[in-house]
């Protein structure tokens, strides 16, 4: 009932139409269209950002218009997936000044695909000798602090995957929807209901902690009690997941809406790609991580989780409570799903119907890659796939960053078949 409650509020928004804002001082416009996609770039010349330069991003049917702001950020939403063409309007530079590159027959112009992580880059650093080298660099930079941050947010979802999996020993493909959930909720408080989002948050952190209480107390604990098996519970998981996201689906509609400021460019500090919330959102993950950390080396039911996931049957024996250290790592879970999913919403951003289950595969590599029923393995194994997701665009196209991810994966483990951080005897 509590589940369905808030949900079905978030109603009121869902035929709330996208539309076009112009963000920042008059003179600094930059154009931000609510669509899912993405393409952002910045202009510069040499290390001077260029502010007040036009640019026109075309592709299928499709036209929109941006400026670049003082910092010489810009950013635009297109409506899919596809080839999108970037056109600068050289007339819009400074006096004097010209985009030049013997390497390119029209070095105004960029052709670019948004793939499968929803957004690309199209970036403009004017003047020659030095422009390329700058680029690579630029972008190596940008990169990086991206995969850090993805890395992070994604390490939160993968330890409550992890925890459950360690002490249960369900591979719980359901997961993807708690952490939906936390950007569904994040939306409903913080946007539709207009409550200010450092309140919104926490909300929706409560409701995602409860619903992962929920989970196992209406489904996986009598399920547990009446013996079913790990891999009808597996399957059961994935009816579940596909459920929950349809009904996520009839509710909020299949348009993305963005939670308060997430598009705000006033908020870049021109570094490299980084903004005030990219920053917030690293140093919450951190902080997180390190309460997580605290909880399992120092407090009692941190220990007593970490027996259960070593032998539940042992600790059982030596007088430990399994199922209520079960129900606390469920709720540990829920949150810290709920919290990636509000990360994830700003990161992308956006929040839709499907946003956990895009990055499923993902968390799933991250656990197995650090070793299973380990939280400090899901958290080295999620900082490398965020890194490599964010690092390998430079080489493979965007679209594919995603399967290079699942291909290191693979090579790591025919080494090390127990994962990173994975012991041999939970293998056979």
């Amino acid at each position: 009932m509590l589940f369905a409650a808030v949900v079905a509020a978030l109603t009121m928004g869902a035929a709330a139409p996208a539309a076009a804002q112009d963000v920042g001082d008059e003179e600094e416009a930059v154009v931000v269209v609510e669509y899912q996609y993405r393409i952002s770039g910045i202009v510069r010349l040499a290390d001077e950002p260029l502010g007040g330069v036009q640019l026109v991003v075309e592709g299928g049917g499709f036209r929109v218009e941006a400026v670049s702001a003082d910092d010489g950020r810009w950013v635009v939403g297109v409506p899919e997936r596809g080839e999108y063409t970037v056109t600068l309007n050289e007339e819009t530079l400074p006096e004097g000044i010209a985009v030049i590159d013997d390497n390119l027959e029209q070095p105004n112009v960029r052709t670019i695909t948004v793939g499968q992580s929803g957004s690309a880059v199209a970036n403009f650093f004017i003047g020659q000798g030095e422009r390329n080298t700058t680029s690579l660099f630029d972008q190596v930079i940008e990169r990086v602090f991206n995969g850090l941050n993805f890395g992070l947010l994604l390490a939160l979802a993968a330890i409550g995957l992890s925890l459950v999996f360690g002490t249960t020993g369900l591979s719980n493909f359901a997961h993807a929807e708690l952490v939906t959930f936390g950007g569904l909720m994040a939306l409903l408080f913080g946007t539709i209901m207009g409550i200010p989002i450092w309140v919104a948050i926490p909300m929706a952190l409560v409701l995602s902690a409860a619903l992962g209480y929920l989970n196992d107390a209406a489904l996986w604990k009598p399920l547990r009690r009446r013996g079913v098996g790990l891999i009808p519970m597996m399957i059961v998981s994935i009816g579940l997941s596909l459920a929950v996201r349809y009904v996520y689906q009839i509710f909020v509609g299949g348009d993305t809406q963005q939670l308060p400021r997430a598009t705000d460019t006033t908020l870049s500090l021109g570094f490299y790609g980084l903004s005030w919330i990219d920053i917030g959102s690293m140093a919450l993950s951190v902080v997180v991580l390190l309460a997580v950390a605290y909880f399992l080396l120092r407090t009692r039911i941190g220990k007593a989780t970490r027996a259960v996931s070593d032998n539940p049957a042992l600790a059982a024996a030596s007088g430990i409570d399994v199922d209520r250290v079960i129900r606390i790592v469920w709720v540990m879970a829920g949150a810290l799903a709920g919290l990636s999913g509000i990360l994830w919403a700003y990161f992308r951003p956006g929040v839709s119907w499907d946003m956990g289950f895009q990055i499923l595969l993902l968390t799933f590599a991250a656990v197995t890659l650090g070793g299973l029923g380990t939280a400090f393995g899901a958290l080295v194994g999620a900082l490398i796939v965020g890194m490599f997701v964010e690092l390998s665009t430079l080489i493979i196209p965007s679209d594919m960053k995603y399967v290079g991810a699942l291909l290191i994966l693979i090579l790591v483990l025919l080494v090390r078949p127990q994962g990173i951080l994975g012991r041999k005897e939970r293998i056979g």
